[in-house]
């Protein structure tokens, strides 16, 4: 083999490797999003009745880093903001190289 394919082949083995490493490890947050150390607590298990009218979504309640600690926002009933927007995508911890943020819920 040529010194030339060798080199060639070296590269796409340093490439394929680099994909890979950046495919299964934790990413960073986004920008401007506040990264916690410490892992957010396990969540709560909330007991809510009847929703106060057709339409209406239970939103979860979930913890909230506020003031340096986590904070329990307790959950909701929500009746979607437009017509068109029929679920809601929970709000939820991820976890980056850095530590935790959160990613906030959103109407879909």
């Amino acid at each position: 083999m040529s010194p030339g394919k060798r080199i060639h082949r070296a590269w796409l083995g340093v490439a394929a490797l680099a994909v890979v490493a950046t495919a299964c490890g934790p990413g960073f947050a986004p920008a401007g999003v506040e990264v916690v150390v410490r892992r957010p607590p396990p969540e709560r298990v909330e007991v809510f009745g009847t929703a106060p009218g057709s339409g209406f979504v239970w939103i979860r309640g979930h913890y909230a880093w506020q003031g340096g600690d986590y904070v329990w926002v307790a959950g909701r009933w929500e009746a979607p903001p437009q017509r068109q927007y029929r679920q809601w995508v929970a709000g939820h911890w991820a976890h980056t190289r850095g530590g935790w943020y959160w990613v906030e819920g959103h109407w879909r």
